[in-house]
């Protein structure tokens, strides 16, 4: 909750006349404005990771290997050319170290 600091502050008098009515009412019309969410209707929309995903289908199109990739022996990412420690065994740098 923000706080307006320039805001006049209420003395002990303005503090003393609020009746118990209004102070009733502005809390009803605080907890009124809550929203009403249904819990399993939120449940069931939360996808958690590592969740069963055999049946999505997805849309991406792969890439043969280019001329200036390699992939690696050792972390089996791709990388372009200019990553290759060991061009014998197809180490990259990041694997090398």
């Amino acid at each position: 909750m923000t706080t307006d600091y320039d805001a006049p502050r209420k003395t002990d008098e303005d503090v003393e006349s609020d009746s118990i009515q209004e102070l009733q009412s502005r809390r009803s019309d605080a907890a009124s404005s809550a929203v009403d969410e249904d819990e399993a209707q939120a449940a069931e929309d939360y996808e958690l990771p590592g969740a069963d995903l055999s049946g999505e289908e997805l849309a991406v199109r792969v890439l043969p290997p280019q001329a200036d990739e390699f992939t690696c022996t050792e972390c089996f990412l791709v990388h372009h050319k200019s990553q290759l420690a060991d061009a014998e065994n197809l180490i990259c740098t990041e694997c090398a170290n």
